[in-house]
Protein backbone atom coordinates (compact mmCIF):
# COMPACT_ATOMS: atom_id res chain seq x y z
CA UNK A 1 0.00 0.00 0.00
CA UNK A 2 1.35 3.74 -0.94
CA UNK A 3 0.81 5.81 2.14
CA UNK A 4 2.57 9.50 1.82
CA UNK A 5 2.29 11.80 -0.71
CA UNK A 6 5.12 14.91 -1.11
CA UNK A 7 2.25 17.10 -2.32
CA UNK A 8 0.10 16.74 0.99
CA UNK A 9 1.00 18.47 4.35
CA UNK A 10 -0.28 17.53 7.76
CA UNK A 11 0.08 20.27 10.27
CA UNK A 12 -2.00 18.96 13.08
CA UNK A 13 -3.41 14.97 13.54
CA UNK A 14 -7.21 15.59 13.33
CA UNK A 15 -10.00 12.77 13.22
CA UNK A 16 -10.15 13.44 9.42
CA UNK A 17 -6.46 12.41 9.09
CA UNK A 18 -6.88 9.39 11.21
CA UNK A 19 -10.14 8.18 8.98
CA UNK A 20 -7.63 8.94 5.84
CA UNK A 21 -4.62 6.72 7.77
CA UNK A 22 -7.36 3.69 8.41
CA UNK A 23 -8.62 4.09 4.68
CA UNK A 24 -5.12 3.89 3.72
CA UNK A 25 -4.73 7.02 1.51
CA UNK A 26 -1.92 8.61 0.74
CA UNK A 27 -0.19 10.87 3.70
CA UNK A 28 2.91 12.77 3.55
CA UNK A 29 5.83 11.56 5.60
CA UNK A 30 6.73 15.19 7.04
CA UNK A 31 6.44 14.70 10.71
CA UNK A 32 5.71 17.21 13.69
CA UNK A 33 9.96 17.21 14.28
CA UNK A 34 10.41 18.23 10.37
CA UNK A 35 11.70 15.11 9.31
CA UNK A 36 10.55 13.14 6.57
CA UNK A 37 10.17 9.90 7.70
CA UNK A 38 9.25 7.27 4.85
CA UNK A 39 10.01 2.87 4.80
CA UNK A 40 13.11 3.66 3.19
CA UNK A 41 14.92 6.52 5.32
CA UNK A 42 13.50 5.12 8.28
CA UNK A 43 16.27 1.88 8.62
CA UNK A 44 19.04 4.76 8.66
CA UNK A 45 17.74 5.20 12.24
CA UNK A 46 20.09 3.04 13.98
CA UNK A 47 17.44 2.29 16.54
CA UNK A 48 15.02 0.82 13.37
CA UNK A 49 17.61 -0.29 11.44
CA UNK A 50 18.40 -2.86 14.95
CA UNK A 51 15.59 -3.83 15.64
CA UNK A 52 14.56 -4.79 11.80
CA UNK A 53 17.73 -6.65 11.38
CA UNK A 54 17.42 -8.69 14.95
CA UNK A 55 13.95 -9.87 13.88
CA UNK A 56 14.73 -10.45 10.50
CA UNK A 57 18.08 -12.27 11.11
CA UNK A 58 16.30 -14.39 13.83
CA UNK A 59 13.25 -15.55 11.84
CA UNK A 60 15.45 -16.30 8.96
CA UNK A 61 17.97 -18.74 10.77
CA UNK A 62 15.35 -20.54 11.86
CA UNK A 63 14.35 -23.89 10.42
CA UNK A 64 11.14 -24.23 8.62
CA UNK A 65 10.07 -27.47 6.93
CA UNK A 66 6.82 -29.17 5.75
CA UNK A 67 5.62 -32.20 7.57
CA UNK A 68 2.92 -34.24 6.64
CA UNK A 69 0.85 -35.38 9.22
CA UNK A 70 0.38 -39.43 10.62
CA UNK A 71 -2.53 -41.31 12.55
CA UNK A 72 -0.35 -39.88 15.50
CA UNK A 73 2.19 -37.46 15.16
CA UNK A 74 3.93 -35.89 12.05
CA UNK A 75 7.34 -36.43 9.64
CA UNK A 76 8.95 -34.06 7.83
CA UNK A 77 7.44 -34.43 4.40
CA UNK A 78 10.82 -34.44 2.12
CA UNK A 79 9.69 -35.85 -0.45
CA UNK A 80 7.12 -32.77 -1.09
CA UNK A 81 8.56 -30.56 -4.19
CA UNK A 82 7.60 -27.54 -1.35
CA UNK A 83 10.13 -28.54 1.27
CA UNK A 84 13.61 -27.91 -0.53
CA UNK A 85 12.14 -24.55 -1.50
CA UNK A 86 11.13 -23.40 1.63
CA UNK A 87 13.56 -25.36 3.88
CA UNK A 88 16.67 -24.63 1.27
CA UNK A 89 16.36 -22.33 -1.53
CA UNK A 90 13.22 -21.18 -3.24
CA UNK A 91 15.18 -19.98 -6.52
CA UNK A 92 18.45 -20.19 -8.47
CA UNK A 93 19.91 -17.30 -7.22
CA UNK A 94 18.91 -17.36 -3.02
CA UNK A 95 19.48 -19.26 0.20
CA UNK A 96 16.58 -19.98 2.13
CA UNK A 97 18.38 -17.30 4.93
CA UNK A 98 18.50 -14.52 1.83
CA UNK A 99 14.45 -15.21 1.29
CA UNK A 100 13.32 -15.40 4.75
CA UNK A 101 15.66 -11.83 5.61
CA UNK A 102 14.36 -10.07 2.86
CA UNK A 103 10.47 -11.01 2.89
CA UNK A 104 10.63 -9.96 7.05
CA UNK A 105 12.75 -7.08 5.91
CA UNK A 106 9.65 -5.64 3.73
CA UNK A 107 7.25 -6.99 6.36
CA UNK A 108 8.66 -5.07 9.25
CA UNK A 109 9.06 -1.57 7.27
CA UNK A 110 6.28 -2.11 5.36
CA UNK A 111 3.71 -4.25 6.63
CA UNK A 112 3.33 -6.02 4.22
CA UNK A 113 5.46 -9.07 2.40
CA UNK A 114 5.20 -10.85 -1.16
CA UNK A 115 6.61 -13.40 -3.21
CA UNK A 116 6.31 -14.12 -7.11
CA UNK A 117 4.79 -17.96 -7.21
CA UNK A 118 6.06 -19.59 -10.70
CA UNK A 119 4.53 -22.69 -11.39
CA UNK A 120 4.79 -25.16 -14.10
CA UNK A 121 1.89 -25.79 -16.50
CA UNK A 122 0.41 -28.23 -13.83
CA UNK A 123 0.27 -25.71 -11.10
CA UNK A 124 3.60 -27.29 -9.39
CA UNK A 125 5.41 -24.67 -7.41
CA UNK A 126 9.06 -24.36 -9.42
CA UNK A 127 9.96 -21.20 -7.32
CA UNK A 128 9.96 -18.14 -5.32
CA UNK A 129 10.71 -14.41 -5.89
CA UNK A 130 10.73 -11.70 -3.24
CA UNK A 131 8.91 -8.54 -4.80
CA UNK A 132 9.91 -4.89 -2.92
CA UNK A 133 6.04 -3.93 -0.43
CA UNK A 134 6.65 -0.52 -2.08
CA UNK A 135 5.79 -1.30 -5.72
CA UNK A 136 2.74 -3.24 -4.59
CA UNK A 137 -1.02 -2.44 -4.40
CA UNK A 138 -3.86 -4.92 -3.94
CA UNK A 139 -7.06 -4.13 -4.48
CA UNK A 140 -10.62 -6.47 -5.13
CA UNK A 141 -12.54 -6.66 -8.61
CA UNK A 142 -16.11 -6.74 -9.25
CA UNK A 143 -15.85 -10.13 -8.10
CA UNK A 144 -14.43 -9.40 -4.40
CA UNK A 145 -11.29 -11.27 -5.33
CA UNK A 146 -8.09 -9.80 -4.55
CA UNK A 147 -6.13 -8.27 -7.12
CA UNK A 148 -2.02 -7.99 -7.12
CA UNK A 149 -0.65 -5.08 -9.17
CA UNK A 150 3.09 -4.68 -9.41
CA UNK A 151 5.24 -1.82 -10.72
CA UNK A 152 8.62 -3.23 -12.25
CA UNK A 153 11.75 -1.30 -13.21
CA UNK A 154 10.43 -0.19 -16.65
CA UNK A 155 7.47 1.58 -14.85
CA UNK A 156 5.07 -1.36 -15.80
CA UNK A 157 1.92 -2.23 -13.68
CA UNK A 158 1.81 -5.88 -13.86
CA UNK A 159 -1.45 -7.60 -12.88
CA UNK A 160 -0.96 -11.09 -11.27
CA UNK A 161 -3.32 -13.63 -9.67
CA UNK A 162 -3.74 -14.52 -6.29
CA UNK A 163 -2.12 -18.47 -6.81
CA UNK A 164 1.09 -15.94 -8.24
CA UNK A 165 1.28 -14.55 -4.99
CA UNK A 166 2.82 -15.54 -1.53
CA UNK A 167 1.08 -12.29 0.95
CA UNK A 168 2.20 -12.28 4.42
CA UNK A 169 0.30 -9.53 5.86
CA UNK A 170 0.82 -7.32 9.28
CA UNK A 171 -1.52 -6.05 11.95
CA UNK A 172 -4.36 -4.06 9.75
CA UNK A 173 -7.57 -3.35 9.85
CA UNK A 174 -9.28 -5.46 6.59
CA UNK A 175 -7.79 -8.66 7.04
CA UNK A 176 -6.04 -7.88 3.74
CA UNK A 177 -3.24 -5.97 3.89
CA UNK A 178 -1.05 -4.96 7.33
CA UNK A 179 -0.40 -1.26 8.04
CA UNK A 180 2.95 0.05 7.57
CA UNK A 181 4.36 0.54 11.39
CA UNK A 182 6.68 3.14 9.83
CA UNK A 183 3.76 5.39 8.92
CA UNK A 184 2.05 4.45 11.96
CA UNK A 185 5.00 5.63 14.66
CA UNK A 186 5.96 8.35 12.51
CA UNK A 187 6.34 11.05 15.30
CA UNK A 188 8.37 8.67 17.25
CA UNK A 189 10.87 7.85 14.47
CA UNK A 190 10.70 11.40 13.40
CA UNK A 191 11.75 12.59 16.62
CA UNK A 192 14.65 10.05 16.71
CA UNK A 193 16.48 11.53 13.14
CA UNK A 194 15.56 14.84 14.57
CA UNK A 195 17.65 14.22 17.69
CA UNK A 196 20.19 12.13 15.72
CA UNK A 197 20.43 15.97 13.45
CA UNK A 198 20.39 18.43 16.43
CA UNK A 199 23.38 16.22 18.19
CA UNK A 200 25.33 16.08 14.49
CA UNK A 201 25.09 19.87 14.63
CA UNK A 202 25.79 20.10 18.26
CA UNK A 203 29.39 18.82 18.13
CA UNK A 204 29.84 19.74 14.30
CA UNK A 205 29.43 23.56 14.97
CA UNK A 206 30.62 23.17 18.72
CA UNK A 207 33.58 26.00 18.62
CA UNK A 208 34.25 25.70 22.30
CA UNK A 209 36.40 23.72 24.74
CA UNK A 210 33.83 23.69 27.13
CA UNK A 211 34.13 27.32 28.17
CA UNK A 212 33.66 31.42 27.15
CA UNK A 213 36.07 33.45 26.41
CA UNK A 214 35.51 37.47 27.71
CA UNK A 215 37.71 39.95 26.43
CA UNK A 216 38.47 43.34 28.72
CA UNK A 217 37.60 45.79 26.51
CA UNK A 218 36.09 46.29 22.97
CA UNK A 219 37.96 43.96 20.10
CA UNK A 220 38.43 45.65 16.72
CA UNK A 221 37.81 43.08 14.94
CA UNK A 222 35.84 40.32 16.38
CA UNK A 223 34.80 38.23 13.08
CA UNK A 224 39.01 37.52 13.11
CA UNK A 225 38.91 36.28 16.75
CA UNK A 226 35.59 33.80 15.55
CA UNK A 227 37.48 32.63 13.08
CA UNK A 228 41.01 32.00 14.36
CA UNK A 229 39.33 30.14 17.55
CA UNK A 230 37.07 28.05 15.03
CA UNK A 231 39.70 26.71 13.19
CA UNK A 232 41.82 26.07 16.47
CA UNK A 233 39.15 24.65 18.64
CA UNK A 234 35.55 23.69 15.97
CA UNK A 235 34.58 19.79 15.98
CA UNK A 236 35.18 16.96 17.65
CA UNK A 237 38.58 16.54 16.51
CA UNK A 238 39.80 19.59 17.75
CA UNK A 239 38.15 18.94 21.50
CA UNK A 240 40.13 19.24 24.43
CA UNK A 241 43.26 21.64 23.32
CA UNK A 242 44.95 24.17 25.10
CA UNK A 243 43.75 27.39 24.63
CA UNK A 244 46.42 30.45 24.29
CA UNK A 245 44.71 33.38 25.49
CA UNK A 246 46.08 37.05 25.04
CA UNK A 247 45.01 40.70 26.12
CA UNK A 248 43.48 39.83 28.84
CA UNK A 249 41.06 37.66 28.05
CA UNK A 250 39.77 34.91 30.51
CA UNK A 251 38.19 31.47 30.13
CA UNK A 252 35.23 30.70 31.83
CA UNK A 253 34.57 26.76 32.06
CA UNK A 254 30.84 26.05 31.46
CA UNK A 255 29.29 22.75 31.94
CA UNK A 256 27.08 21.56 29.53
CA UNK A 257 23.82 23.01 29.26
CA UNK A 258 20.40 21.46 31.05
CA UNK A 259 18.96 21.18 27.63
CA UNK A 260 22.56 19.26 26.01
CA UNK A 261 21.65 16.90 28.77
CA UNK A 262 18.25 16.18 28.33
CA UNK A 263 19.04 15.56 24.77
CA UNK A 264 20.80 12.37 25.80
CA UNK A 265 17.88 11.25 27.66
CA UNK A 266 16.10 12.31 24.96
CA UNK A 267 17.51 9.78 22.02
CA UNK A 268 17.72 7.18 24.80
CA UNK A 269 14.00 7.29 25.68
CA UNK A 270 13.67 7.40 21.17
CA UNK A 271 15.66 4.52 21.37
CA UNK A 272 12.85 2.60 23.83
CA UNK A 273 9.82 4.17 21.63
CA UNK A 274 11.42 1.96 18.62
CA UNK A 275 12.21 -1.29 20.83
CA UNK A 276 8.20 -0.81 21.95
CA UNK A 277 6.99 -0.13 18.29
CA UNK A 278 9.04 -3.38 17.21
CA UNK A 279 8.28 -5.34 20.43
CA UNK A 280 12.33 -6.25 20.98
CA UNK A 281 13.75 -5.70 24.12
CA UNK A 282 16.49 -3.42 24.52
CA UNK A 283 19.13 -5.28 25.55
CA UNK A 284 18.80 -6.85 21.99
CA UNK A 285 20.20 -3.95 20.32
CA UNK A 286 22.52 -2.99 22.71
CA UNK A 287 20.70 -1.14 25.70
CA UNK A 288 22.13 -2.89 29.33
CA UNK A 289 20.45 -0.49 31.04
CA UNK A 290 18.04 -2.55 32.85
CA UNK A 291 19.13 -5.89 31.88
CA UNK A 292 21.27 -8.34 34.55
CA UNK A 293 22.79 -11.52 33.82
CA UNK A 294 19.34 -12.73 35.70
CA UNK A 295 17.48 -11.67 33.36
CA UNK A 296 18.54 -12.00 30.25
CA UNK A 297 17.38 -15.39 29.47
CA UNK A 298 13.85 -14.56 30.29
CA UNK A 299 14.15 -12.15 28.89
CA UNK A 300 15.20 -13.81 25.21
CA UNK A 301 12.63 -16.32 26.07
CA UNK A 302 9.55 -13.93 26.27
CA UNK A 303 10.95 -12.10 22.94
CA UNK A 304 10.48 -15.62 21.00
CA UNK A 305 7.23 -16.34 22.89
CA UNK A 306 5.83 -12.58 22.26
CA UNK A 307 7.44 -11.38 19.57
CA UNK A 308 8.37 -13.64 16.96
CA UNK A 309 6.17 -16.06 17.21
CA UNK A 310 2.98 -14.03 15.71
CA UNK A 311 5.49 -13.24 12.93
CA UNK A 312 6.13 -16.65 12.81
CA UNK A 313 2.05 -18.25 12.63
CA UNK A 314 2.00 -15.22 9.94
CA UNK A 315 4.55 -17.21 7.64
CA UNK A 316 3.12 -21.06 8.75
CA UNK A 317 -0.38 -19.57 7.86
CA UNK A 318 0.26 -17.71 4.74
CA UNK A 319 1.86 -20.57 3.20
CA UNK A 320 -0.31 -23.06 4.17
CA UNK A 321 -2.76 -20.63 2.56
CA UNK A 322 -0.95 -19.63 -0.79
CA UNK A 323 1.64 -22.79 -1.72
CA UNK A 324 -0.82 -25.92 -0.57
CA UNK A 325 -3.88 -26.63 -2.67
CA UNK A 326 -6.93 -27.26 -0.25
CA UNK A 327 -6.42 -30.99 -0.91
CA UNK A 328 -2.79 -30.62 0.43
CA UNK A 329 -4.02 -28.60 3.16
CA UNK A 330 -5.30 -32.09 4.94
CA UNK A 331 -1.79 -33.87 5.09
CA UNK A 332 0.81 -31.28 5.06
CA UNK A 333 1.64 -28.19 6.95
CA UNK A 334 4.81 -25.99 7.25
CA UNK A 335 5.89 -25.33 10.95
CA UNK A 336 9.04 -23.47 11.97
CA UNK A 337 11.44 -25.39 14.48
CA UNK A 338 12.32 -23.11 17.29
CA UNK A 339 13.66 -25.29 20.53
CA UNK A 340 16.62 -24.10 19.80
CA UNK A 341 15.79 -20.64 20.74
CA UNK A 342 13.78 -22.11 23.80
CA UNK A 343 16.34 -24.70 24.97
CA UNK A 344 17.89 -22.54 28.05
CA UNK A 345 21.05 -22.99 29.42
CA UNK A 346 22.81 -26.27 29.50
CA UNK A 347 21.80 -27.31 33.68
CA UNK A 348 18.59 -26.13 32.30
CA UNK A 349 18.24 -28.37 29.89
CA UNK A 350 20.01 -31.63 31.26
CA UNK A 351 17.01 -31.41 34.41
CA UNK A 352 14.50 -31.50 31.73
CA UNK A 353 15.49 -34.11 29.74
CA UNK A 354 16.09 -36.02 33.09
CA UNK A 355 12.88 -35.44 33.97
CA UNK A 356 10.81 -36.53 30.75
CA UNK A 357 13.50 -39.41 30.47
CA UNK A 358 12.34 -40.84 33.73
CA UNK A 359 9.09 -40.46 33.12
CA UNK A 360 8.47 -42.04 29.87
CA UNK A 361 8.09 -38.86 27.30
CA UNK A 362 11.32 -38.85 25.81
CA UNK A 363 13.93 -41.74 24.65
CA UNK A 364 17.77 -41.35 24.03
CA UNK A 365 17.32 -40.72 20.67
CA UNK A 366 14.70 -37.70 21.17
CA UNK A 367 17.59 -36.12 23.65
CA UNK A 368 20.28 -36.31 21.10
CA UNK A 369 18.01 -34.75 18.15
CA UNK A 370 16.67 -32.18 20.57
CA UNK A 371 20.59 -31.09 21.36
CA UNK A 372 21.74 -31.92 17.30
CA UNK A 373 23.64 -35.45 17.93
CA UNK A 374 23.10 -38.41 16.21
CA UNK A 375 21.29 -41.08 17.02
CA UNK A 376 21.86 -44.75 19.07
CA UNK A 377 21.00 -47.61 17.22
CA UNK A 378 17.78 -49.49 18.00
CA UNK A 379 19.89 -52.66 19.19
CA UNK A 380 21.69 -50.68 21.75
CA UNK A 381 18.07 -48.99 22.83
CA UNK A 382 18.33 -45.42 21.58
CA UNK A 383 14.31 -45.51 20.91
CA UNK A 384 13.59 -47.66 24.28
CA UNK A 385 11.26 -45.37 26.22
CA UNK A 386 11.63 -46.09 30.38
CA UNK A 387 9.34 -45.58 33.14
CA UNK A 388 10.41 -45.13 36.99
CA UNK A 389 10.27 -48.67 38.40
CA UNK A 390 8.59 -47.77 41.71
CA UNK A 391 5.16 -46.35 39.83
CA UNK A 392 2.15 -48.47 39.33
CA UNK A 393 -1.20 -47.37 36.67
CA UNK A 394 -3.97 -45.43 38.41
CA UNK A 395 -5.97 -49.39 37.71
CA UNK A 396 -3.91 -51.39 39.24
CA UNK A 397 -3.25 -48.82 42.41
CA UNK A 398 -7.20 -49.10 42.56
CA UNK A 399 -7.14 -52.94 42.20
CA UNK A 400 -4.54 -53.11 44.83
CA UNK A 401 -2.11 -54.71 42.22
CA UNK A 402 1.17 -53.68 41.25
CA UNK A 403 4.85 -55.04 40.71
CA UNK A 404 6.12 -57.82 42.59
CA UNK A 405 7.86 -55.69 45.33
CA UNK A 406 4.66 -53.99 45.80
CA UNK A 407 2.46 -57.25 46.12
Amino acid sequence: MKWFNKNKRIKNITQSTYEEFVKGEDINPLSLSGMYVSEENSITVSGVFACVRVIAEDIASLPLPLYKRLPRGKEKAIDHPLYYLIHDSPNEEMTAFAFKEAMMTNLLLWGNAYAQVIRDKHGQILSLYPLLSSRMTVTKNQSNERVYTYTNDKGEMLPLKREQILHIGGIGFDGMTGLSPIAVAREAIGLAKATEVYGNKFFANGARPGGVLEHPGTIKDPSKVRESWETVYKGANNAHKVAVLEEGMKYHEIGMPQKDAQFLETRQFQLNEICRLFRVPPHLVGDLTRSTFSNIEHQSIDYVVHTLRPWLVRWEQAINLCLLNEYERNDYFAKFNVDGLLRGDFSARMSGYAVGRQNGWYSANDIRELEDMNPIPDDQGGDVYLVNGNMVSANNAAQGGGDENNA
